[in-house]
């Protein structure tokens, strides 16, 4: 049995693989594909780490442009790897923030999660009709 990281690594590689292959067909995003892929799969992630007064669209800009790093107006898979990095850094960083004021630690990283890891989605790499 696959752990759910070991899930969560194989979904994050097939949700890439399913946006890189929409609009050119090749193995890269482009900004729209990137942040389709981010609006459909991480929006409410994205509501809880986009900086305050940051609209998600600024945010995903700013994503896009930290992890473009060779400037080509299109990512990589190590270069969405980068932008994975930075919203786990943020969400991370924000998870220790609590509007109660304490220190935030509060929060449980144990494994009595209850969220379902029973992904419906293909984990194939071929387009999906």
């Amino acid at each position: 049995m696959k752990t759910d990281l070991e899930l969560a690594l194989e979904c994050a590689i097939n949700i890439y693989h399913q946006h890189a292959i929409k609009n050119p067909i090749d193995d890269y995003l482009d900004k729209t594909e990137f942040s389709e892929l981010l609006k459909e799969n991480a929006k409410p992630f994205l509501h809880d780490t986009a900086p305050p007064n940051m609209s998600i669209d600024d945010y995903i800009g700013k994503l896009f442009a930290k992890a473009d790093k060779n400037h080509d107006g299109r990512l990589k898979f190590t270069e969405f790897l980068t932008t994975l990095n930075l919203i786990v850094i943020d969400a991370h960083n924000r998870s220790h923030k609590h509007p109660d004021g304490g220190d935030g630690h509060s929060h449980d990283h144990g494994h009595g999660h209850d969220h379902d890891h029973g992904h419906s989605h293909d984990h194939g790499h071929g387009p999906r009709h």
